[in-house]
């Protein structure tokens, strides 16, 4: 095997922890994700532009459900995947093909009752849609198992600690959605409909290029061992909260304005939420990294870890989200269009939740890395559970501003228990979050550093 390759899964020696190589892992990953980020501006500011906030409002309709529906049944299969992988190294193939392979199977039977039950719910959620957006959307549905199969291949490939792979697999999915948004309109056929049949469609590269990854790595199925699952689910349904609530705090208020408002006002917060949650490209591509090198390390370890993380990702985003703040009436204007800057003031809200948020997704690896996720479930919970009725109020009220209002109030609360959590829990001080002189010289050493490598 030539030095470029992967080595097999589960057989891999351990080596030492080295915070530039970490590092650089991080590097790696946020530019891999700057680069979606502006793959995904591309495709949002020509939908935005060419179908105007009515038209972009029923292709959020169409597209939101599998990848929604992949993420919030994944019985935290795709954590469960990366905490055994990393707890056996060296135990052998054999151990490791039984483990993925239980998960893959796993993953397409969630994906495939999770369509199901989508695909009756559809018709009652969207009601104030068409019958032509609602039989559009049921169709995409056949997607859900491609996607739930490619979050655990994803978690394979990260546990092996190639998150070029990883990376390449997020980066596939809005390169081909562009390509494909492109060629409508260059043939003058771009709607909502064809659009939706772009963005769908990218998720069959993304699926087809993770099983080749997976394949390099010398893993082969595998007979199913329901023991295999059974390990792979006391774990996973411990997490499976975690997985549940990420995906619910990112995207529940999509969920419900879809069905409360209208087209447009869908529209119009689709693309500030959109522009907002850039800013988390930086704790993304931490928590990425963090969890699988954090994974089987000591408490002082993970504690120490994590605090670095949250400060040094944190600043970053805090720093952006200014920007994006005082600029926002330009960026909407230039970016989306005209029709679109009245939103800015929800924007404005967003940018603030995108950075609490973001804070609160970090911290909480400290408690997967640790084997609590159970602990860290009900927190979240907690906190999370004060959206759902504050949207059902202040929505139907005050519109998108409600539903921003309503996702601040609650990561706020999520960041309160997660914080205390630390204490309680884990028995340990919380990491500090504020960053201080250090942590910049840290991170300004590092980018140095970095720099100098790809120079020499």
């Amino acid at each position: 095997m030539s030095s470029t390759q992967m080595e097999p899964v589960g057989v891999i020696a351990e080596r030492p922890a080295a915070p530039r190589a970490g590092f650089r892992a991080v590097v790696q990953s946020i530019g891999s994700k700057v680069i979606i980020l502006a793959l995904q501006a591309g495709t949002g500011i020509l939908t935005a532009r060419a179908l105007g906030p009515a038209g972009r409002g029923e292709l959020a309709a169409m597209i939101l459900w599998p990848l929604f529906m992949a993420s919030a049944t994944t019985l935290g299969v795709p954590s469960s995947l990366i905490y055994h992988l990393r707890k056996h190294l060296g135990s052998g193939a054999a151990e490791c093909n039984r483990l993925v392979t239980g998960g893959f199977v796993m993953a397409m039977v969630m994906g495939v009752l999770a369509a199901a039950v989508a695909a009756l719910a559809l018709p009652w959620w969207l009601h104030q849609y068409s019958p032509g957006v609602i039989r559009a959307a049921q169709w995409f549905l056949m997607t859900v198992p491609l996607c739930s199969v490619t979050l655990a291949g994803r978690a394979v490939l990260e546990a092996e600690h190639d998150f070029s792979a990883s990376n390449a697999i997020q980066i596939l999915t809005p390169l081909v959605t562009l390509a494909g948004l492109l060629v409508f309109l260059g043939i003058h056929l771009l709607s909502p409909y064809t659009a939706a049949i772009a963005y769908i469609a990218a998720s069959l590269p993304a699926f087809g290029y993770m099983l080749s990854r997976i394949h390099r790595t010398g893993l082969r199925a595998a007979r199913i061992r329901f023991a295999v699952m059974r390990r792979l689910l006391q774990y996973g349904i411990r997490s499976y909260g975690i997985d549940l609530l990420g995906t619910l705090a990112l995207q529940v208020d999509q969920v419900l304005v879809v069905s409360l408002l209208s087209a447009g006002a869908m529209g119009s917060y689709v693309v500030v939420l959109s522009l907002s949650r850039m800013l988390n490209v930086f704790q993304q591509s931490v928590v990425m990294v963090l969890f699988p090198k954090a994974a089987g390390h000591p408490a002082d370890t993970v504690i120490a870890m994590t605090g670095n993380a949250v400060r040094t990702s944190g600043l970053v985003t805090a720093v952006c989200g200014v920007f994006v703040c005082l600029t926002g009436p330009t960026l909407l204007r230039l970016l989306y269009g005209a029709e679109y800057v009245g939103a800015v003031d929800a924007m404005r809200i967003l940018v603030l939740e995108a950075i609490l948020s973001g804070v609160v997704f970090v911290l909480a690896q400290a408690f997967m890395a640790l084997n609590r996720p159970g602990v860290v479930t009900i927190l979240q919970a907690v906190g999370l559970s004060l959206s759902i009725p504050m949207m059902l109020w202040l929505i139907p009220r005050y519109g998108i501003y409600g539903a921003a209002i309503s996702l601040l109030v609650s990561t706020t609360a999520r960041l309160v228990f997660v914080t205390a959590g630390f204490r309680i829990f884990l028995k340990v001080s919380p990491p500090r979050l504020l960053p201080g002189w250090n942590d910049i010289r840290l991170l300004a050493g590092a980018v140095h550093s970095m720099v100098r490598e790809r120079i020499a």
